[in-house]
């Protein structure tokens, strides 16, 4: 039976608090400077709104000072533009390999079906030094873009940490993803070097990727030179037909020569990374973020937040694409090993990551939550056939998390582990909102407000709202906001992403409630907000109702302004094996909605659909489909190769053009509104 709403999953024990990296934090803050916080909220709003005095903290507890002085933590607080730890210098990779020892393992890899397989931290530092020799003999220069065509493999995390280590400016794809989408990516950054691998596993299935390989090099002419990875064949059968004049290291030579580990010495803005925007609402933006600002955000967000530890093991189920990727690689900062898994988490069933855990030992889980969504609908019950008792904390993203799903792990996951949920991005690299150790967890609430994150919820005037559903938004700068997007020299794209609306605030696209005791509720992205009458709804309150009716697979929700200044709002509908929609499930439906939601909620058509067409980390494309409903061509909205069910953005498509005229704002595309 579920507990109350009101009624904890899980309190963190005597012990847990003691032992909390937190806890330590706090004992250190007190001694160091006579501070001191007896609960969370009066620690966050003291790191929230003294920022110079607790970033420099952070900087202190962490060994930063040992590494770098600096001028001035925060020379400028405005938004976007502002300066951190000015005059410091450090480098991700070197902060990263100096914080493990020994013959302990830095990483354990496992691909589909196979055994784990460790690599030292003494082997992990010999492989980056060879590679970063590699690129600094193939020219590579500090600011150079390396680009990698990887799945999560550990060619992925050599990679990174050695152009990081020369200044170089990494970035990634997943071989999952198509060409087109690749190119979208990569021809902005033009990169020198690519490393690409032959292939990746997924679902019992080995995708062969070289063909791809050639393509995206015959169109990337800024490619120099490609260091080619064996990942499904031996290096001794691997062919690559590459356009001439491109020189090609196998992966084996480049991390086998004898080389000593040199680590640029960076400013602290010194860009790292491009990451990229879903590219599911146009081009893909590429979000590029400093050395500085990842180091101590890591630092804090997985250590104060996460609790993470040097004993951990820490796995995400992700790909090289996710920023949850790069956060995972951010364990490395706290001496923690991370764990690399090159598969579906549903193979060879829907306990796939779960076997992988319990393979690994892992005590820290990360996933979507979809995945887990997945779990519970098919009433797996991981816990009664593996060992999950290593697991002492799940971290959940990506997407709302139905109260169904909180549920379900303390029932069938484990009963004793922490679920910490995570909301947050790839626009900061890390959570906005998420866990603490101090805190107890009730079901479909985030604990707490991060740590140095000004969040709010605001009115559309940008008044402050408690208990209420307002727009997400940061009053003050973080360390890991971007430098700048990439190809955007006057900024202009970057102020329209984020700060259009509230001149000087990051508005950041979700629709949340922030309750007195600061526990967090997200509703829904904004730009996909419901308004029926004047009323705005979020798209999660919907799915949490219907996807726990059991005929119910998953479902997408959608509200459309109509060109006469109405609006229709469709919900579709993905129908479990078996079940079929007639009179009877849609009174179900609209019953279960007006019942917990309100009438307003009510969908002015319920359709059945093959598949809910998602980003490839796993988000709903709402807006996508919002604007196909609204007329634009599917072309125009969302790239094929950067989502899953493609073909579905056509089926909607003719169901814009095709539906009847009750069940659409208009029959014909040219009568539709193109706004949204």
């Amino acid at each position: 039976m579920n507990a109350a709403p009101d009624t904890p999953l899980w309190v963190p024990s005597a012990a847990t608090i003691d032992g909390a990296n937190l806890t330590g934090y706090l004992r250190w803050l007190h001694r160091t400077t006579g501070l001191a916080f007896a609960e969370y909220p009066e620690l966050w709003r003291w790191s929230s709104t003294d920022l110079p005095a607790f970033w420099a903290s952070i900087w202190a507890y962490y060994g930063l000072d040992r590494v770098s002085g600096y001028r001035e933590v925060l020379a400028d607080a405005v938004m976007p533009g502002a300066r951190w730890f000015t005059g410091a210098r450090l480098n991700f990779a070197g902060e990263c390999l100096r914080r493990g020892s020994g013959d302990r393992p830095a990483l354990i890899c496992v691909a589909e079906a196979g055994d784990p397989e460790e690599i030292s931290w003494q082997q992990l530092r010999g492989e980056v030094a060879a590679v970063a020799a590699t690129l600094r003999e193939l020219g590579v220069q500090p600011g150079d873009r390396v680009a990698a065509y990887l799945p999560n493999i550990p060619a992925a995390v050599v990679g990174l940490l050695a152009a990081a280590s020369i200044g170089a400016i990494w970035t990634a794809c997943s071989p999952e993803f198509g060409t087109p989408s690749v190119l979208a990516r990569f021809q902005q950054a033009e990169p020198v070097v690519l490393i690409a691998a032959d292939g990746y596993r997924y679902a019992g299935r080995e995708h062969d990727r070289r063909s791809q390989v050639t393509d995206l090099v015959d169109q990337l002419p800024s490619v120099r030179h490609v260091l080619t990875v064996s990942n499904l064949v031996t290096e001794s059968r691997l062919a690559w037909r590459l356009r001439s004049g491109i020189s090609q290291t196998a992966w084996r030579e480049a991390i086998s020569g004898p080389a000593t580990l040199q680590v640029a010495d960076l400013p602290f803005d010194h860009p790292l990374w491009i990451l990229w925007s879903s590219g599911t609402t146009g081009k893909p933006k590429g979000i590029v973020q400093g050395h500085g600002g990842i180091i101590v955000e890591f630092s804090k967000a997985l250590g104060l937040g996460a609790d993470l530890k040097p004993a951990d093991r820490f796995l995400f189920i992700t790909s090289t694409s996710w920023m949850v990727w790069n956060f995972m690689i951010g364990g490395l900062l706290h001496g923690s090993t991370i764990v690399l898994y090159d598969g579906s988490p549903t193979y060879p069933d829907v306990n796939g990551a779960w076997r992988i855990a319990d393979k690994t030992r892992a005590t820290m889980v990360g996933t979507g939550a979809a995945y887990l969504t997945a779990g519970q609908k098919a009433a797996a019950r991981p816990g009664s056939v593996l060992d999950l008792t290593a697991v002492r904390s799940i971290l959940q993203t990506g997407s709302s998390l139905p109260p169904a799903g909180w549920h379900w792990v303390y029932e069938h996951v484990t009963r004793s582990a922490w679920l910490q949920s995570l909301c947050g991005g790839t626009d900061v690299c890390s959570a906005l909102a998420g866990g603490s150790p101090l805190l107890p967890v009730y079901p479909d609430r985030i604990q707490c407000p991060s740590l140095g994150v000004a969040l709010a919820a605001w009115d559309s005037g940008g008044r402050a709202l408690t208990g209420q559903q307002g727009e997400l938004v940061v009053t003050a700068p973080m360390p890991s906001m971007p430098l700048y997007f990439w190809n955007d020299p006057d900024g202009s794209q970057y102020r329209a992403s984020y700060f259009e609306k509230f001149p000087g605030t990051w508005r950041h696209g979700d629709w949340v409630t922030i309750e007195a005791d600061l526990s967090v509720r997200v509703a829904g992205r904004s730009d996909s907000t419901l308004n029926r009458m004047g009323v705005r709804m979020g798209s999660a309150d919907i799915y949490a109702i219907v996807e726990q009716i059991p005929e119910i697979a998953d479902s997408l929700v959608a509200g459309v302004d109509r060109a006469d200044g109405s609006y229709f709002m469709p919900l579709f509908v993905v129908l479990a094996k078996g079940e079929q929609l007639d009179d009877v499930l849609r009174q179900k439906l609209t019953t279960a909605i007006r019942h917990n939601l309100s009438p307003r909620h009510v969908p002015d058509a319920i359709v059945a659909i093959p598949a809910v067409p998602r980003t490839l980390t796993g988000k709903k494309l709402e807006v996508p489909v919002k604007q196909i409903l609204q007329g634009r061509p599917p072309g125009e909205v969302s790239s094929e190769g950067s989502i899953t069910h493609p073909e579905m953005l056509r089926w909607f498509r003719h169901y814009a053009l095709h539906a009847r005229p009750t069940d659409m704002p208009s029959a014909t595309p040219g009568a539709m509104s193109t706004c949204g």
